[in-house]
């Protein structure tokens, strides 16, 4: 830690707080906790920070983020008088806003993601910007037109470039989030954002360049999901937001809060996710075909349940069901096909709702019927981490071997898969299993073995 003046940025914000040192203190450990660190900051830890002493390592992102869900603002470092001279040109609220222009602010956010730049990739999930699209629907007429000049682009370009988000996604899937993740960032830096500042024989072609522009920035946030980068993720997840809406693609703006309000919901911060997935749902129903509705509302579902709103959320979970029910028609979107079918995803969601409800057998029938969905070898990652829950669920109601047999299946998913996610999981696994390694159960104890050998592979 670096001893520099008394810090009287910092000291004002805390007061205008209104907590105590060791309130702040809770409040940072409890931030760095969400993000996977564990800290023993305490309220003399503060009062260092006020005296003048830089926290360590994340800990000044954790300290900004915990001051920003208190004040209702986004608090950047520099607001805390926390930056050094030698990290000044690293601007902690890069991504955190949704303006004119979400390719320059893309194009800073790419080069320190190549960079692998710690400040970015480990910023913490912030609350304060979650409830941006929602402000930003009311507020859509204040944008500026994103800038468009250079060569002529067409329809050929824009199937090209679906073409290669589909083969990252693909790949994405089948060996895990982190195959692959360079050469994303490098394509949509290079390659995407010249064709989006082009000029385009029709406007339409314009709307589904920038369309799927959108979906290649949306991918690389679910790589850094999947690698953990919740902070980095969701300042992606923002960045799509802007060039969807840009795109005027209908519905497009849409999965992305979407997407925002299942992160929420899985860091287990509900702030806005209701109304995030209330306003997507809003703005597709009766406008995308039946099967694209079910995802959107069976997330409503999700999001009801997470809110105690256990009869909304049922009632929701059937409207999905018949959504999926009917007549397809329309084929789907590009952009909603981010994760494969929509039946396997339906029925994962709609297991996450069951188990929020405490229905433990309902949630592994539904977590059963989505990796049959799936097929392993082209989502192989997805599969695997149904199939985990479905154990978790087996096991919590006492199926322990039909549980370790589901795990052993869920392994062989995982093999060649390179995912936080997995790893995680198989962690998770090695917890659960431990009462019954003790007891001498043999299906307990060589499960263990092969996740030890999984997690040192």
């Amino acid at each position: 830690m670096t001893q520099r003046a008394p810090n009287s940025r910092l000291k004002d914000v805390v007061a205008e707080s209104g907590w105590t040192y060791a309130a702040l203190a809770h409040a940072v450990r409890k931030v760095a906790s969400e993000n996977g660190e564990s800290l023993r900051t305490n309220k003399s830890a503060v009062d260092h920070w006020i005296a003048g002493t830089l926290p360590s390592g994340q800990t000044g992102q954790y300290l900004a983020e915990a001051l920003s869900r208190r004040l209702g603002r986004v608090v950047t470092l520099d607001d805390l008088g926390l930056h050094s001279p030698a990290s000044r040109e690293e601007d902690d609220s890069i991504g955190l806003s949704i303006g004119p222009d979400p390719l320059g602010v893309l194009a800073w956010m790419w080069r320190a993601d190549l960079d692998r730049r710690r400040f970015l990739s480990a910023s913490a999930y912030s609350v304060a910007a979650a409830v941006l699209p929602l402000e930003h629907v009311r507020d859509m007429a204040a944008r500026a037109a994103t800038a468009r000049a250079g060569g002529i682009a067409g329809n050929a370009e824009v199937a090209a470039v679906r073409d290669m988000v589909r083969m990252f996604t693909e790949m994405d899937e089948r060996h895990g989030g982190q195959h692959g993740r360079s050469a994303l960032v490098q394509y949509l830096m290079s390659d995407v954002a010249a064709l989006c500042k082009g000029r385009f024989r029709t406007e339409e072609a314009r709307q589904n360049m920038v369309s799927a522009a959108a979906s290649g920035v949306h991918l690389a946030g679910w790589k850094a999901y999947d690698a953990g980068e919740q902070g980095l993720a969701q300042r992606y997840y923002l960045q799509s937001y802007a060039l969807a809406t840009d795109s005027g693609v209908l519905g497009h703006d849409a999965f992305v809060m979407r997407t925002m309000a299942q992160q929420g919901m899985k860091l287990h911060r509900p702030e806005h996710c209701l109304a995030l997935a209330e306003s997507g749902l809003s703005r597709v129903h009766g406008k995308v075909d039946a099967q694209t509705e079910a995802l959107f509302a069976v997330t409503h579902a999700h999001a009801l349940a997470k809110t105690g709103k256990r009869r909304s959320a049922i009632q929701e979970v059937e409207r999905a069901r018949v959504c999926l029910a009917a007549e397809q028609g329309d084929e789907m979107p590009f952009w909603a096909l981010a994760w494969g079918p929509a039946i396997a995803t339906v029925h994962s969601r709609t297991a996450k709702v069951f188990e929020t409800l405490g229905d433990r057998r309902g949630a592994a029938e539904q977590y059963a019927m989505a990796a049959a969905s799936r097929s392993p070898g082209t989502y192989a990652r997805i599969v695997a981490l149904d199939l985990v829950a479905q154990a978790e669920m087996q096991a919590a109601q006492g199926g322990v071997e039909q549980a370790c047999a589901t795990w052993r299946r869920a392994m062989d998913a995982m093999d060649g898969v390179h995912s936080v996610r997995t790893r995680k999981a198989v962690t998770a696994m090695r917890r659960s299993l431990t009462p019954f390694r003790a007891r001498g159960l043999r299906c307990a104890q060589e499960l263990d073995e092969r996740a030890i050998d999984f997690l040192n592979g």
